[in-house]
């Protein structure tokens, strides 16, 4: 019995996903919960499991194709595997006439197997850069050329000598698509943008044009927050099963104190009205390998350190996985992120609509500073708060990033509430 495969029902946010990648080829063995195709969105990846055991049919919907929310994208022949097993070796099927017929059926299936040995991706890479796909050795299962294949050859072939690799009566077609360098060669590579990226792209133009976007700034002293992780870190780590203290979870717990007291900070604009939210929804951004995403802690102002980092920490792993879920990248009504992982020591960071503002955090660095007419070494770490003034006036904002100084640097008002 053929089983449709479709993709998954995509959300009202989103309007469609592409193809990403097909795990499974057709004739391949497929077993229940086996992941048989991704589904790239603007947002997230999704897997597309298998929904019982048998054979990939047919498939429908190609690598970088765009589908729409639960269409066809093949057919999985369910039960199909045990098939050639049954009707394989009668008991007094003689072997001479089995061993005729092979040269007959290989002759047929030639095409279709030289297709089904090197899936779409793979060859269309090779052809990209002047391979035969003849010439690629497989390592994938039963002979078939991936994807690694491919770009072995490439690496193999750029390291050959230039003599045997570019003949002097090369063709010039020949010579634009190898990648076969030699000095004074300039290359470029073109490469399509994928959703996450494009989509990351329009949200920051459409924030840019369509907010009154202002950044203000402000450093803190991050000595107390550095003492007080190293004084209680591994009584911590010991206490909450594995669960590290960082800094982000300070920052959350300050920034959540603060929009209690700026309500409009957590607010956003629908229409000609302000939304008031009566709860904290706190974004985190994360860089993965396909772009920065935005995984949301729910309800922070019930949440504490040991909570918000183990949180973080899971969101991270999914995120290098690619695992994060549609519901977990939904939401927020701040955000927070921390540019300072990769050496930045001041940034302006981009409001994420419909929210109001965004929290930028620092690189930490030493620097002099005066205290009580002394010149003392500190910790610092500068502050950027953009925010959308159509909402939040000047004064607001100031006051609501001096209200995340003052909880940091004296980490004590964030307990008794001050």
């Amino acid at each position: 019995m053929a089983i449709e495969i479709k993709a998954p029902t995509f959300p009202e946010s989103v309007a469609d996903g592409t193809v990403a990648t097909w795990h499974k080829q057709p004739g391949d063995a497929v077993k229940r919960d086996d992941l048989i195709v991704d589904i790239e969105t603007d947002k997230v990846v999704l897997e597309v499991l298998a929904e019982a055991d048998g054979v990939l049919g047919e498939i429908i919907k190609g690598e970088g194709e765009t589908v729409l929310s639960a269409e066809l994208l093949g057919t999985l022949n369910e039960g199909a595997a045990a098939a050639p097993q049954a009707a394989a070796a009668p008991a007094a099927a003689p072997a001479a006439p089995a061993a005729a017929a092979a040269p007959a059926a290989s002759a047929a299936a030639d095409s279709e197997g030289e297709e089904q040995l090197l899936n779409p991706a793979a060859r269309k890479l090779a052809e990209e850069n002047g391979l035969n796909p003849a010439d690629i050795k497989g390592t994938g299962k039963g002979g078939r050329v991936t994807k690694e294949d491919v770009l072995n050859a490439i690496e193999a072939k750029k390291s050959a000598p230039a003599a045997a690799a570019a003949p002097a009566a090369k063709p010039a077609a020949a010579a634009a698509s190898s990648v076969v360098l030699s000095e004074g060669d300039r290359v470029e590579k073109r490469v399509p943008m994928t959703r996450l990226r494009a989509r990351i792209a329009e949200r920051l133009v459409e924030a840019q044009s369509s907010m009154a976007m202002l950044t203000t700034y402000n450093e803190v002293n991050m000595k107390p927050i550095m003492d007080l992780r190293k004084k209680y870190k591994d009584l911590f780590e010991k206490k909450h099963n594995g669960v590290r203290l960082g800094f982000m979870s300070f920052f959350v717990k300050a920034a959540t104190e603060a929009l209690k007291r700026y309500p409009a900070v957590n607010a956003s604009i629908d229409g000609k009205d302000i939304v008031y939210h009566g709860y904290q929804d706190i974004g985190v951004a994360v860089s993965s390998d396909r772009g920065l995403v935005v995984p949301v802690l729910r309800n922070t102002e019930f949440m504490n350190l040991a909570q918000v980092e183990g949180t973080i920490a899971e969101y991270g792993r999914k995120a290098r996985d690619g695992k994060l879920s549609m519901e977990e990248m939904t939401g927020g009504t701040f955000t927070i992120s921390n540019g300072g992982v990769f050496g930045s020591l001041l940034s302006s960071p981009i409001v994420n609509p419909p929210q109001a503002a965004i929290l930028g955090m620092h690189k930490i660095q030493e620097r002099p500073m005066a205290v009580d007419g002394q010149v003392v070494i500190l910790p610092m770490m500068y502050l950027a708060l953009s925010y959308d003034h159509r909402l939040i006036d000047g004064k607001e904002a100031v006051s609501f990033l001096v209200a995340i100084k003052e909880l940091l640097e004296d980490p004590a008002r964030m307990l008794l509430d001050i």
